[in-house]
């Protein structure tokens, strides 16, 4: 037992060593507390990596579905009206743009487009299998920017929840301790106060 001035003494595990003070709650919130971090750690990890397997997944099948298209400026992209900036940050807006599909008919809609656009310029769109206008699927960094986010967030709420329900469990442990420890004060209580008065 180790104590310094003005500290009160520490006895490492002491939940599992032989003392009468120690009552079996004891020993199972020491046990909960491990089975909680080691859930909390496992299961966070898996859920991150199943998630980001999701997110990958979803993302290449979207890309099969998805193909570029060549499409013609109807308008000039500083005068599409409303003109958003994109958004993935690279500066384009949505303006009317004309198309092919793979039919051969022919189609107009609104699509994202490099903001210097002008009426007539050919720019690229993405069709999905039926023809009809579709954002592009993300490349790069972007994909693995979004699928290390899933994982990441994944990963937290999964670890949050079981060091939530971890929380909840032993909370419960110490209020189920205090009342016995209430029950067993109001047996010794009488005698004890008689003993002090007598």
């Amino acid at each position: 037992m180790a104590t310094t001035h003005g500290a009160r003494p520490t006895v490492p595990w002491w939940r599992w060593r032989d003392n009468p003070l120690c009552r079996r709650s004891d020993v199972a919130e020491a046990w909960l507390l491990i089975a909680t971090a080691v859930l909390a750690l496992v299961l966070s990890g898996f859920a991150g990596l199943a998630a980001a397997g999701a997110v990958d997944a979803s993302l290449d099948d979207r890309r099969e579905r998805t193909r570029p298209v060549p499409a013609v400026l109807v308008q000039n992209a500083r005068d599409a009206a409303p003109a958003p900036v994109s958004e993935n940050g690279d500066g384009g807006v949505w303006a009317e743009v004309r198309w092919t599909a793979p039919d051969g008919t022919r189609h107009t809609g609104r699509a994202e487009v490099p903001a210097d656009g002008e009426k007539g310029d050919e720019v690229t769109v993405h069709n999905d299998g039926d023809g009809r206008l579709v954002s592009a699927p993300p490349e790069g960094a972007e994909a693995h920017f979004q699928v290390a986010m899933a994982g990441i967030t994944v990963a937290f709420l999964t670890g949050g929840a079981v060091l939530f329900c971890g929380w909840a469990a032993r909370a419960r442990l110490r209020l189920r301790r205090l009342e016995l420890w209430e029950a067993e004060w109001s047996q010794v209580e009488p005698a004890w106060r008689k003993r002090m008065t007598g």
